[in-house]
């Protein structure tokens, strides 16, 4: 998978490899547990990372995430490394300094890239998260529409927000799921909260009574409904349905 190298840039000549200081303040910040993701992938753009490229790959690695490791698949040929995610989805890996990268993996060359362009590369090879230094001191996972943001070059705001009562999904996006499922008729009501598998869970009521057969074809509908909502496909990262009793 991903056989192509980046091409060479030359506005990286008098790049010295070291992490941007910014980018750098918001790792150590986010390693703390003082900054959310958001925190650094807003300190990600504009920035310069690098993006590995090696002959040949043979072992699975680890890669830590929210104070837990997952082994992961590493996938390529002669080109630009894939990383197999937990849940099965392809993350491009991308260091902030060669010192990082080297820290994961010592044959590992790296090719300097905007982060927007690695963004875009990730997006175009269907590759939906990146993963900035799996190989540590503090490992971001990049969610999906944090990379389309960032191959915009847009702002991104994360779809579960930290605020003075804890977390709590967006209004628009709370907005966003009542409407799209407001039009099925065994919907009695809908709400989303932050997940627990997932980003946003989406919490329906619905009629009582329904067969088995009748509640697939109904949760079918929720998940076509949901999928066709642009700013749930735009803003939410992984979706997870929980059912509640209707009152």
């Amino acid at each position: 998978m991903g056989g192509r190298e980046l091409p060479p840039s030359s506005p990286f000549a008098d790049d010295d490899g070291s992490c941007d200081a910014t980018l750098a303040a918001a790792l150590d910040a986010h390693g703390r547990g003082a900054a959310p993701v958001g925190h650094v992938v807003e300190a990600l753009a504009g920035t310069r990372v690098l993006v590995p490229v090696l002959a040949e790959l043979d072992a699975a690695g680890v890669v830590e995430h929210d104070g837990r490791q997952h082994t992961v698949d590493k996938e390529a040929s002669t080109g630009i490394v894939a990383l197999r995610a937990p849940d099965g989805r392809t993350a491009l890996p991308v260091f902030s300094s060669v010192a990082s990268m080297a820290a994961w993996r010592a044959d590992a060359r790296p090719v300097p890239s905007e982060i927007a362009r690695a963004a875009l590369s990730a997006v175009s090879e269907g590759w939906e998260l990146l993963v900035l230094d799996p190989g540590g001191p503090v490992t971001v996972l990049v969610p999906r529409p944090a990379v389309w943001a960032l191959a915009k070059q847009e702002p991104w705001r994360p779809a579960v927000l930290a605020t003075a009562n804890g977390l709590d999904v967006d209004a628009p996006v709370r907005d966003a799921v009542r409407g799209a499922v407001a039009g099925i008729i065994e919907v009695r009501g809908a709400d989303a909260e932050p997940g627990r598998r997932a980003e946003v869970a989406v919490v329906l009521s619905l009629v009582a009574g329904l067969d088995r057969a009748r509640l697939d074809a109904v949760l079918a509908q929720v998940n076509a409904a949901l999928a066709a909502d642009e700013v749930i496909a735009t803003r939410v990262d992984s979706l997870e349905l929980r059912l509640r009793a209707a009152s």
